[in-house]
């Protein structure tokens, strides 16, 4: 989902009731709504206070339309354990920084390190803890990719080799239906789109937030740019394609399917919401399950298990994950809408610093909430990025002396 696109969802859907809060928090809530409805441009969360914007993501359903993920009544345990991390350095520009450094920062929501059935290290703002959720952006796209590969070990879907005009024939005969499923997974479909998020003539600003036959019938209309598979363009409409595929092929919503597949079945502790288009409508493929730090870690504890649940269900097919996360060859940094990071890890991301890192050598998954102080591109990020990776290499090298 875009950027433009879910600020405009704030705009339309203010008035979807918030749940109680105490009186300073329901006022500041009035006056964000309010300001959100003034159809100003610079009424966003783009330009929202860092104050308000923890309020906005950490409470996405009192102003948007969404959809509930329930979790199950068996939990996948996370127990604590004492783990001194006090000693861990990053390095950003050639400078060292500290652990204790980074917990500091204030868009720092909360951070939790797990590796199977251990929570081996949890961080939280003030305004914050283990029961909050908490907007994931583009971190739902991998979560989404996770859902093609359960259709698949379902059979709802045969084969990412399948063309999309298989499971969406209001698409045959366009470029887009003869694209393949692996293809969009990848962003690689080679369909014309222009993701510029400041221009309101590009195709994210007209449609990026578009499901359902809306989004269908604006594809239809794109015109081919490359081959498929040969170029990665970043892409939000292809992102949504993925989702109603997936609608397509289960017959049915794609958050009840995640609660029964993943959510309930591998043992998230706590519901979550998915955004829908409208009231009653379809879920953003690419964006916005608002779940909490440690239910972000689980997923990553999913993902790194290749979706095998503690009782040996597999839940993805065998060798899904592993397809997931290898180079294409349209982006060697990108897979089934996951990203490939440096030392062999990947990661699920979205904007303002939301994270899902694993590691497959030692099984470590770091996540966090953050509310960094723009979208992309910020200081606040690339410690992040450097955190992840000193946490992953400094389990590594315990294991290796073990």
């Amino acid at each position: 989902m875009s950027l433009t696109r879910y600020i405009a969802w704030l705009a339309l859907w203010f008035c979807t009731a918030a749940s109680a809060q105490d009186n300073s928090v329901e006022q500041r809530l009035d006056a964000i709504r309010a300001r959100l409805t003034t159809g100003d441009a610079n009424a966003s969360p783009l330009f929202l206070s860092t104050e308000d914007r923890r309020l906005v993501f950490s409470r996405n359903q009192a102003f948007l339309p969404t959809r509930d993920i329930i979790a199950g009544d068996t939990v996948w345990s996370l127990e604590p354990q004492t783990i001194d991390l006090s000693d861990l350095t990053y390095t950003v520009d050639d400078q060292t920084y500290t652990l204790a450094t980074f917990l500091m920062q204030e868009p720092l929501m909360g951070l939790v390190v797990a590796r199977d059935h251990a929570l081996l290290y949890e961080h939280y703002a003030d305004d914050h803890g283990p029961e909050a959720l908490w907007v994931s952006f583009s971190v739902t796209k991998s979560v989404t990719s996770m859902l093609v590969g359960a259709a698949i070990a379902d059979g709802f879907i045969d084969s990412i080799d399948d063309q999309v005009e298989a499971y969406l024939p209001r698409l045959r005969g366009t470029p887009y239906g003869a694209v393949k499923l692996k293809h969009i997974l990848q962003m690689a479909s080679g369909i014309a789109w222009n993701e510029d998020y400041a221009n309101p003539e590009s195709d994210v600003a007209k449609a990026g937030a578009f499901q359902g036959v809306a989004l269908t019938e604006y594809l239809a209309k794109l015109s081919v740019a490359h081959e498929p598979g040969e170029v990665f363009n970043y892409n939000t409409g292809e992102t949504n394609l993925v989702g109603e595929v997936l609608r397509a092929a289960i017959g049915n919503n794609a958050s009840t399917y995640l609660s029964t597949k993943i959510w309930q079945a591998f043992g998230m502790e706590s519901n979550a919401v998915w955004l829908i288009d409208q009231p009653g409508g379809g879920e953003a493929g690419g964006c916005c399950i608002s779940a909490t730090v440690r239910d972000y870690a689980r997923l990553g504890l999913f993902a790194y298990r290749g979706g095998e649940l503690d009782d040996g269900t597999q839940v993805l097919p065998p060798g899904w994950m592993d397809a997931s996360t290898t180079p294409s060859s349209g982006n060697p940094g990108y897979g089934f809408l996951w990203w490939m990071r440096g030392l062999g890890t990947f990661s699920a991301s979205g904007i303002f610093g939301q994270l899902i890192h694993v590691d497959p050598e030692t099984g470590v998954v770091v996540a966090t909430h953050s509310n960094a102080p723009a979208a992309v591109d910020t200081e606040y990020q690339r410690h992040l990025a450097a955190v992840a990776q000193a946490i992953v290499q400094h389990f590594r090298h315990n294991d290796a002396i073990q």
